[in-house]
């Protein structure tokens, strides 16, 4: 199901071709990497929060981390990373699978600035065996994202 819902987000920005379907799990970013056979920096992981206890996607370069003092100075809060089983009832999609297409509408996407090193990125697309190819502008855009932020190291 969830799949579909992020592939129904993706066709009403008619890039639904560029959505694979992987013989063998990508759940992580060096298995994503290796599959796909892009850079592990190219990879756009999803991570899910809870700040002020409301779910919050933070989508960034796969090579990164989340900086914590940054994520305070900018969340005002520590970062504190959804459970599996709430990733799956707060935002939509289960671990792995986790991107910022198909997602309930409360769930807040922010973009950090190190996807903007790549021209061409590939966020998983609702399950653990999918991804799909954009450029950061369509990111951009099909992501419904706040705002760019910097919040890694």
């Amino acid at each position: 199901m969830s799949f579909e819902n992020a592939k129904l987000h993706i066709e009403k920005y008619n890039l639904e071709n560029n959505i694979v379907i992987h013989k063998e799990l990508i759940a992580t970013v060096e298995l994503a990497a290796e599959q796909i056979g892009c850079s592990e920096a190219q990879i756009a992981k999803s991570l899910t929060f809870k700040v002020n206890d409301e779910p919050v996607m933070v989508v960034l370069a796969g090579d990164k981390k989340i900086d914590n003092k940054k994520f305070k100075d900018f969340f005002n809060t520590k970062a504190k990373m959804l459970k599996a089983e709430e990733a799956v009832e707060l935002v939509g999609h289960e671990v792995g699978g986790v991107c910022p297409f198909g997602i309930k509408e409360e769930v807040k996407v922010y973009l950090d600035n190190s996807l903007k090193e790549h021209k061409i990125v590939y966020p998983a697309c609702g399950s653990k065996d999918s991804s799909i190819k954009l450029t950061i502008d369509e990111l951009e855009t099909v992501s419904n994202s706040i705002s760019w932020i910097d919040i890694s190291k």
